[in-house]
């Protein structure tokens, strides 16, 4: 005789709730839970009924009740994309369980015409709804939303965000607020005075390019003694970074900050040690990753700022899911992410 719920939730120790929610993608859960939630239930050999109904018309051999789900990143050799993907992937596993196929294109770069041909690939192949990280360009703007409108194909976009759409939702981290955290860290940490360098990724990822926003917003409104000496584009580059820094602390030896809103994170120890300095400049980063929590242990920066890139990834294919399964539309139209702030203490 198959599991019950109830049997899970005792073996599980959570509610009877908590394992409706990980079992049917219905709220947010600790990644660790819904792990082992999922695996006590096939264990003990319980499928939920909708996944019995999905999992008769799949054997079928007719077809019916197989969806389709696009997935279009970008930057895809970023470290930050290491926990985007992780989410990405296992919702891929779970929802393969349930009849739904999730097809992923990935673009390492940002570029506006590979993602549109992207986007007519999947169109091409019958998608039946689209989680993408999106260019900010008019082209992929209408492009997405001839998908919309004409095709009825629910759009979910994460990470980036693109106005002017008829998107269902966005899942990501609230970029402006992210950047105000840090402008909040740095005033604290040079003690509102003094000279700051940012650093972004590339000025058509809106991610970066909000964050970067809401940096000089705060650090103008609530620290004007800091002085800022530039914003440079490194294009998610190491080397670049490494240059930019070299070149900044050349013409500006009492540089006290730098922000860094985008990738390439490993520039800035090498850029220190070009440079052999006594003492550095306080720094701040984003993204939980193995290179940057070494960076943390190791003093070359003081904060880092997570984005949860795994929750963006399984999540925005979660609710995609949801829309396919139910016609259940997401509860907000912005699903924000937890602003993590880390430092070496509390890795």
């Amino acid at each position: 005789m198959a599991g019950t719920i109830q049997q899970i939730a005792e073996l599980a120790g959570v509610s009877r709730g908590t394992v409706d929610r990980a079992l049917n993608n219905r709220g947010r859960i600790k990644p660790e839970v819904a792990a082992r939630i999922e695996q006590i239930a096939e264990e003990i050999g319980y499928v939920p009924k909708h996944q019995r109904r999905i999992g008769a018309a799949v054997g079928s051999g007719d077809g019916e009740g197989i969806k389709r789900v696009g997935v279009i990143t970008q930057l895809s050799q970023s470290s930050f994309m290491i926990e985007v993907n992780r989410g990405i992937e296992e919702a891929r596993k779970k929802l393969a369980n349930l009849g739904i196929e999730v097809l992923l294109k990935e673009s390492t770069s940002v570029d506006e015409e590979e993602q549109l041909r992207f986007i007519e690939e999947l169109d091409a192949e019958n998608i039946d709804a689209l989680a993408l990280m999106p260019v900010e360009g008019n082209n992929i703007r209408i492009r997405l939303n001839r998908l919309i409108s004409e095709k009825e194909i629910p759009v979910v976009t994460f990470n980036t965000d693109i106005v002017g759409t008829k998107r269902s939702c966005f899942v990501g981290l609230d970029n402006w607020k992210s950047g105000q955290t840090a402008a909040g860290l740095m005033g604290m940490m040079m003690q509102g005075r003094g000279k700051v360098l940012g650093i972004t990724g590339y000025f058509s990822n809106s991610a970066g390019s909000r964050r970067m926003d809401g940096f000089l917003e705060e650090m103008k409104n609530s620290f004007p003694n800091m002085e800022l000496v530039g914003v440079q584009s490194s294009f998610d580059h190491t080397d670049e970074v490494q240059k930019i820094i070299v070149n900044a602390m050349t013409a500006f030896p009492d540089l006290e900050g730098i922000f860094m809103a985008s990738g390439g994170q490993a520039g800035v120890k090498k850029a220190f040690e070009h440079l052999k300095l006594e003492k550095r400049p306080h720094v701040i980063i984003y993204d939980l990753t193995p290179k940057n929590e070494k960076a943390l242990l190791e003093g070359t920066v003081d904060f880092l700022i997570d984005q949860e890139g795994y929750e963006q990834g399984y999540r925005a294919l979660s609710i995609l899911a949801d829309k396919l399964r139910w016609e259940k539309d997401p509860e907000k139209e912005y699903m924000y992410t937890e602003i993590n702030i880390k430092n070496k203490y509390n890795l």
